[in-house]
């Protein structure tokens, strides 16, 4: 049997650590370095989506995502701020599969780490240098530590320590508009419906409320415009008499949401402009080091479960020699549906936030989403990259 090239992953994130999955699931030895101390996400909920929940049943998720998430179906909708209904919300994909759900982050950041064999995860390193010759990757660590491999993949967040090690450094790009998340749980909103995915727009601001774990907490994400550019933060706190403000007169049904929430947390809106490349000899990047997304579309995620599996498919197909024709594949076919998406996530959140001069567009504009949807959900890289993975090893 050939042998197949270990790999060091920079990032036990949710990108990190479900790559991780994918590479194991190939075979490849894989070690993950994280810089926290502990792996874990603050924070609270994220949309799975059925273009990435295939790729989970794939690697052995399916029943744990079941077990976790809270299924999402068709009752979902988007309204005007007042609560007059616009249009259903698009929660299968073209071919009819409806696999929505929403998670906690700490859950499916645990629900990924359990599956790991034991020793893979490796807390408190933080990446400070990397260096790579013909045959080798390298990585530097504050503790001391060096780690060596055949790739190295950086999955190490928007500020990535890897990321400038393939492409001049870059500002990341403020879209002046700061999210409010938080959690309710259900005892707190018996009445609230947990089986459907809201949405409510307005004059530049946006409301959703989704479920997440198995349908025992209310997920909600209030949008409003920044009074000055804030430092990016899952955990900056935030006021909920000022979240409150921010929707009153708006549907009822918000201020409902809004009356239980004791704690918010804000999180300021950043992406990067699509890179042209992010893969350097053995180096390459995943998730949101290599593509941030505005969570418009709600993909970030996703894109970054799309990533892993194409990765794990394409270096299972080659020898530590193939590395780097294999990473150069990998960036051929992730970035370009990356960059769409990216572009698609700014877009969405122009029309939620109804930067639109005739609402009636936005309107049409929100109904006929439904088709996008359906193509963005039923996409499958994997066929894709195991067709790429075969002209490799030929």
């Amino acid at each position: 049997m050939p042998v197949k090239p270990r790999v060091i992953i920079v990032g036990g994130g949710i990108g990190g650590l479900f790559a991780a999955n994918a590479l194991v699931a190939q075979g490849i030895e894989v070690a993950v370095y994280e810089q926290a101390a502990a792996l874990g996400e603050i924070g609270a909920g994220f949309y799975l989506t059925p273009n990435a929940v295939r790729h989970l049943q794939r690697v052995g998720l399916g029943q744990a995502v079941e077990r976790w998430g809270a299924r999402v179906g068709p009752a979902s909708h988007y309204f005007r701020h007042d609560g007059t209904p616009i249009a259903p919300v698009q929660v299968t994909d073209a071919n009819g599969w409806n696999a929505n759900f929403g998670m906690h982050r700490a859950d499916f950041v645990e629900l990924l780490a359990t599956n790991l064999p034991a020793g893979i995860v490796r807390t408190g390193h933080r990446a400070t240098g990397f260096e790579q010759d013909d045959a080798k990757a390298r990585v530097r660590f504050a503790n001391g530590v060096t780690a060596e491999a055949d790739v190295v993949v950086g999955a190490d967040g928007i500020h990535s320590e890897m990321r400038p090690c393939v492409f001049p450094p870059s500002t990341p790009v403020f879209h002046g508009t700061v999210s409010y998340r938080g959690l309710v749980p259900r005892e707190r909103l018996p009445d609230w419906p947990m089986d459907r995915w809201l949405m409510w727009a307005g004059p530049s601001k946006h409301f959703l409320v989704f479920p997440v774990r198995h349908g025992t907490m209310v997920n909600y994400v209030g949008f409003v415009p920044a009074d000055g550019e804030m430092k990016e933060s899952w955990s900056a706190p935030g006021d909920p008499a000022v979240l409150r403000r921010a929707f009153a007169g708006w549907d009822p049904r918000i201020g409902h949401v809004l009356e239980q929430v004791d704690t918010t947390f804000r999180w300021a809106l950043y992406d990067r402009e699509p890179l042209p490349t992010w893969s350097r000899g053995r180096l390459t990047l995943l998730g949101d080091a290599a593509h941030p997304m505005l969570p418009h579309l709600g993909q970030g995620v996703n894109q970054s479960v799309e990533d892993g599996i194409a990765l794990a498919a394409l270096l299972a197909a080659v020898d530590p020699s193939g590395v780097p024709a294999a990473l150069a594949a990998y960036e051929r076919l992730r970035r370009e549906r990356v960059a769409d998406v990216q572009r698609g996530a700014r877009q969405n959140g122009l029309r939620v936030d109804s930067a639109y001069a005739d609402l009636k567009v936005r309107d049409a504009e929100l109904v006929a989403h439904a088709e996008f949807r359906k193509h963005l959900y039923a996409y499958d890289v994997l066929p894709e990259a195991l067709a790429a993975a075969r002209a490799l090893a030929a």
